[in-house]
């Protein structure tokens, strides 16, 4: 079994605590032509290959892990935060206030935090999910599915495992974020995911783009 660090949004966050997300799309490293795909060999990689063509070409890596290995998310966090009487055994080593009991996360939605730095400074803000060490990580994951596809091939039942709802009646898709705040709702499966997609993804890898991603189901352990 491989660990690997794997960052998250706080709305993906809040999906997850919430049970809500068991699935995230990413997208394959190394994009190639038009004319080739990738398809799920005998040998247990996913290969490119020629459209058409029987005999595959390079095996692609599993860049995220295989089931049964497991993902640590790394999300917008600070810490570790203590008291500041309680601050005597900081001087004999900082590591053992390391561990996430200690640390304070935004998706959790609460204030930005304060704290004194080591020159007693009061300062206040969030550090970015990308710095997130180990020890500070509250969320394992555990692979349980992989495949790669091309993004826009999404179904309608692989958006609500992303994390986003369908309402009851109208059968309209919401993220639960977007619509407390703005009343968005969606018409269709596809619009929902593009545009929560757009949010996350580089110029280049944008849903009109259509690029091969890793779709990777999970559970949280």
């Amino acid at each position: 079994m491989k660990e690997r660090g794997i960052i998250f949004n706080s709305e993906m966050v809040r999906a997850i605590l919430d049970g809500r997300k068991t699935q995230t799309r990413r997208v394959v490293k190394h994009q190639r032509h038009p004319s080739q795909e990738i398809k799920l060999c005998d040998d247990g990689f996913f290969h490119w290959s020629m459209i058409g063509a029987e005999k595959p070409l390079s095996a692609i890596n599993y860049e995220y892990g295989r089931v049964g290995d497991r993902l640590w998310v790394r999300e917008t966090w600070q810490g570790p935060l203590i008291n500041y009487t309680d601050d005597q055994p900081l001087f004999k080593g900082h590591h053992i206030f390391e561990k996430s009991d200690n640390c304070v996360y935004k998706a959790d939605g609460g204030e930005t935090p304060e704290f004194f730095d080591c020159d007693d400074n009061l300062k206040r803000g969030w550090k970015p999910s990308i710095h997130m060490p180990r020890w500070a990580s509250r969320i394992t994951l555990e692979i349980t599915n992989v495949r790669v596809e091309r993004l826009n091939d999404i179904s309608a039942r692989d958006v609500v495992a992303e994390g986003l709802i369908q309402l009851p009646v109208s059968g309209r898709y919401v993220r639960f974020e977007g619509a407390q705040h703005f009343g968005l709702a969606y018409r269709d499966h596809k619009e929902a995911f593009a545009d929560l997609w757009g949010e996350v993804s580089k110029p280049d890898c944008n849903f009109e783009s259509n690029p091969w991603v890793w779709v990777i189901e999970f559970k949280r352990v």
